[in-house]
């Protein structure tokens, strides 16, 4: 009579279950360091794109004398202070360098619910490449464009009218005159979803009436300095490209203004040598370097990631020998067992897969649900950065090198497994049948 073929993978799933505690804690032990691996993966991955997509075409920033990584921070990430305000006619003078392409004013300090108001001029959004979905651009003063972001919040269509707040925080002083919705861009997943632009000239009208339209702001805190300058026409080519820009005069009511910063494009690479020297040789002015800030940026955060790592790997060292542990006395509990299945004809390479089984099982369990946790570690993550108005990071991200997630999980397997394995297939059937139980 013929005799049914033994279900490995049944009988592999019993054996794991048969000391659920035992398997329970083996499990949380992979999940947790697997998935300590996956979200040190999914966020260092969104951190590092989300910097070089808002980097995109922005090779110097020029600020107050202060800290590079704060102009740096302020200016292209909306994510701190400014250092201080500098000249309005700073922005002519580097138009007029032959070395620099584009030169974009920005000033900051207002903010309308948690969100940036940015006083610029269209350059910036040749800058940043940014598209509109709806209304258009502003064409005069107090009229503002909204990020994605912004509008999905809001609720702001082109039509409404808002008030915008002195400095950053919630609650400040309310402005008196309004900003008119002209356009809503496009999201592009970066900081500009997050800001709201308007022409510089509408900080100067929304100030005039605190008795600072004379010299910008600068009796006020840095927070709060808004200055303002005019669009850039003239600057390109027929086909978008950069013409070499003169000098242009300020009118007689831009005398004394100031801008917070200006965010420059380099037209040769010799600019990356000359161009920041250059500027710190100026008095007051501070040169930041995106690429060298950029990276120590990422070497600061780095240290955090590199913790996380190692107390994931610990995680999973721990792990791969609670496996081993808990397979060699399964091994040891279950000589009988295998025996019998000898007897019933399997093979000593059948009964060493069952062993192995039970480990892969357990690899495949934990690396599944590692993978939904560390995406739930993201998305939390993510929702505590965004009532902050901070870097977006989304759980939704999807990161080719999550698939070191589940070969981390099936590698460490097939290691703590092969020991068990290998003394389940040299076990002695007869010296097993013969000793007494």
């Amino acid at each position: 009579m013929s005799r049914a073929p033994l279900s490995l993978p049944r009988l592999a799933w019993r054996y794991l279950w048969a000391r659920p505690m035992l398997t329970a804690l083996n499990l949380l032990l992979l999940i947790l360091g697997l998935a300590a691996i996956g979200f040190v993966v999914l966020v260092s991955e969104q951190l590092e794109r989300g910097l070089k997509r808002d980097l995109a075409g922005i090779d110097l920033v020029v600020g107050a004398k202060g800290s590079p990584m704060q102009i740096l921070l302020a200016g292209v990430f909306h994510l701190d202070q400014a250092t201080g305000n500098i000249p309005l006619d700073t922005v002519a003078q580097l138009r007029a360098q032959p070395l620099v392409a584009q030169a974009v004013p920005i000033s900051l300090g207002d903010s309308f619910r948690g969100f940036r108001i940015v006083g610029t001029t269209a350059s910036y959004l040749e800058l940043y490449r940014l598209h509109l979905v709806a209304g258009h651009a502003w064409q005069a003063p107090m009229q503002a464009v909204l990020g994605a972001e912004v509008a999905a919040q809001s609720g702001l269509r082109p039509g409404d009218r808002f008030h915008g707040t002195h400095g950053l925080a919630a609650g400040g002083e309310a402005h008196e005159e309004a900003y008119e919705v002209v356009g809503v861009l496009a999201p592009t997943g970066g900081v500009v979803d997050r800001l709201v632009l308007t022409d510089i000239a509408s900080v100067w009208e929304t100030h005039a009436s605190h008795g600072h339209a004379g010299s910008g702001l600068a009796e006020r805190g840095p927070a709060e300095r808004e200055h303002a300058d005019h669009d850039e026409h003239g600057e390109h080519g027929e086909h978008g490209e950069q013409a070499p820009a003169a000098p242009q005069a300020l009118h007689a009511d831009e005398a004394g203004r100031e801008v917070s910063m200006v965010l420059v494009r380099y037209r040769s690479p010799l600019a990356a040598v000359m161009l920041p020297r250059w500027v710190n040789a100026q008095p007051g002015l501070q040169a930041s370097v995106p690429a060298l800030e950029t990276a120590r940026l990422l070497s600061m955060v780095g240290v955090g990631v590199d913790v996380l790592r190692g107390f994931g790997g610990v995680l999973l060292l721990a792990a791969a020998l609670s496996v081993l542990v808990a397979l060699l006395h399964a091994v040891r509990e279950r000589q009988g067992d295998l025996a019998m299945l000898r007897m019933l004809g399997a093979t000593p390479a059948r009964v060493a897969a069952l062993i192995a089984l039970e480990a892969l099982m357990l690899a495949t369990m934990s690396a599944l649900l590692a993978i939904g946790l560390a995406h739930a570690l993201t998305a939390g993550l993510g929702a505590m950065l965004a009532a902050q108005q901070s870097v977006r990071i989304s759980g939704a991200w999807i990161s080719p090198w999550e698939a070191i997630v589940p070969v981390l999980a099936l590698g460490l397997a097939l290691i703590a497994a092969a020991w068990p394995a290998w003394r389940g297939y040299r076990l002695d059937v007869t010296e097993l049948l013969q000793t007494p139980r």
